[in-house]
């Protein structure tokens, strides 16, 4: 079975988004500008209870960021989406989520009656009006995993921003293992230095792409990987 574009898109800078992708679908982002954040939100569209666990992502695997290989549990160990590729080799999952008041600090308040297309939004407040669209709220907000974003912990424990992580035509591939519904934010990162406010535009490829087969390199990564696709098989496809 080959990959065959079902459609494309341009997320602008600011912009939210949301589709529900069934297994045998993947969702490419792509840097079109360099210097993009996108942070992203993971459900099991049936049952919306269930959704991305960023503790169990990263102990399970024995990480602190996400790239090619790794997968996105949710809270009942299942796996909700695999990184099936990527050229930009960290995603940061520990930052944050930007929200209304760190804008107003770092960027200045511009609001939509006064500048339309140019106001200044934060991902948090999209997000949960994004999530309002299918009857969720502020409790179903989860840690979000800021995908082309690096963020480094240090010796002491100081989390420190790296700028300058992607690159023009970076991409990251997500392979849905579920009915999972994918709500995006293209923003700056919460822990990005202020300035002015230019979050940059990314572009949305939706695919139909072959099932993971047994030796599927995010299947064969870690152990833990193996009984994940196996639990995730019994339930959701």
């Amino acid at each position: 079975m080959s990959e065959t574009i079902l459609w494309e898109d341009l997320l602008h800078g600011g912009q939210t988004w949301s589709h529900v992708l069934e297994p045998g679908m993947a969702l490419r982002l792509t840097d079109t500008e360099g210097g993009a954040n996108v942070s992203a939100l993971f459900y099991n569209a049936l049952q919306p209870e269930e959704r991305y666990n960023m503790p169990d992502t990263l102990k399970a695997q024995h990480i602190a960021r996400l790239t090619k290989g790794f997968v996105l549990y949710s809270d009942m160990g299942r796996i909700l989406c695999s990184v099936t590729d990527d050229s930009v080799g960290w995603h940061d999952p520990i930052g944050g989520t930007l929200t209304a008041a760190q804008v107003a600090s770092k960027y200045g308040e511009k609001p939509y009656q006064q500048h339309r297309n140019d106001w200044t939004q934060a991902s948090k407040e999209g997000l949960l009006l994004e999530l309002a669209k299918y009857g969720l709220g502020p409790r179903d907000l989860t840690p979000t995993l800021n995908l082309f974003s690096k963020v480094q912990v240090d010796e002491t424990g100081a989390m420190k921003y790296i700028p300058g992580n992607s690159k023009a035509g970076d991409f990251v591939e997500l392979r849905a293992e579920m009915k999972v519904l994918i709500l995006l934010s293209a923003n700056h990162h919460a822990m990005e230095p202020g300035g002015e406010y230019a979050p940059k535009p990314v572009k949305i490829t939706v695919k139909r792409v072959p099932p993971p087969g047994p030796d599927d390199i995010c299947r064969v990564s870690r152990p833990e990987n193996g009984r994940g696709f196996e639990l995730t098989a019994r339930c959701c496809r």
